[in-house]
């Protein structure tokens, strides 16, 4: 069987990174950086209130509630398989023991 990535928590981490904890225990370091440099619907991610006030989980990813309203047709989503495959990392933050 395949596991399909599912993000459960969310974490801002330095320089634009993300902490990404994933139902199967696995924690990734996610670099938004390339992404918020290509601009586009991502660079409303260069203001630090945005990227780390509006970040969240939804649909299963890493995501940033852009509207308020936790309405999953309007965030900036990354896909789940896309940030499995980024940097494994223990848990910098203690939330899992």
């Amino acid at each position: 069987m395949e596991y399909y990535p599912i993000v459960v928590q969310a974490v801002a981490g330095p320089n634009r990174t993300v902490y990404a904890y994933f139902s199967d225990g696995h924690i990734k370091q996610f670099d938004m950086k390339p992404l918020i440099t290509s601009g586009g619907v991502f660079k409303a991610l260069e203001d630090d209130s945005v990227f780390k006030g509006k970040l969240t989980v939804m649909n299963g990813t890493v995501a940033w509630d852009i509207s308020g309203k936790r309405d999953p047709a309007n965030c900036i989503d990354i896909d789940p398989f896309t940030v499995y495959e980024s940097t494994d990392v223990s848990d910098p933050l203690g939330l899992i023991s």
